[in-house]
């Protein structure tokens, strides 16, 4: 495994400028090791040590047909999510990235912690299978922007592509 430190958050000039100096410290967690629970721990614990103004980072993983609380930062979350439940439930059904700029006007919000004001949450897909949702929370509204979704889906393009993934873990698309 290769882990360079890069500058804190505040000393980027831009957001995507932090995410190029995340995604090149997250390819050298990666580098070598494919567990996919290391590597979820790992980009977890990376996303909330780099992004400014989180209060939750972590996964949720497709087990038995709904999502699984998987690896995280931040405090105890809800265990277990319906497809179509919250933003993450929503962003699974539509397999697609959901933005929120204010949870509390979210319909179905599920507040698992009550300072969250703002949450993205980005699917994680393979071929064949959908494996779950990488969410974060801010206490913030109007805390992620489309440079977070850029940002955030190459965080996702990059753990897929460097993650064996059991079979057990994945609901059919």
């Amino acid at each position: 495994m290769s882990f360079h430190h890069t500058a804190t958050p505040q000393a980027f000039a831009t957001t995507a400028d932090r995410y190029r100096g995340l995604h090149t410290e997250l390819t050298g967690l990666l580098s070598g090791e494919r567990d996919w629970l290391v590597n979820l721990a790992n980009t977890a614990a990376l996303l909330s040590l780099r992004l400014p103004d989180l209060n939750w980072t972590g996964f949720y993983l497709w087990r038995g047909g709904e999502l699984v609380l998987g690896p995280f930062q931040g405090k105890p979350a809800c265990v277990r999510i319906a497809r179509g439940r919250g933003v993450c439930g929503t962003a699974a059904a539509q397999r697609a990235t959901v933005l929120v700029a204010d949870v509390h006007q979210f319909p179905g919000h599920i507040a698992c912690d009550a300072a969250s004001a703002s949450e993205i949450v980005v699917p994680l897909a393979v071929a064949d299978r959908q494996l779950g949702v990488l969410d974060l929370d801010s206490p913030h509204t109007n805390r992620f922007t489309d440079d977070d979704r850029a940002g955030l889906e190459e965080v996702a393009r990059l753990l897929i592509a460097g993650t064996d993934w059991p079979a057990e873990i994945g609901d059919p698309l």
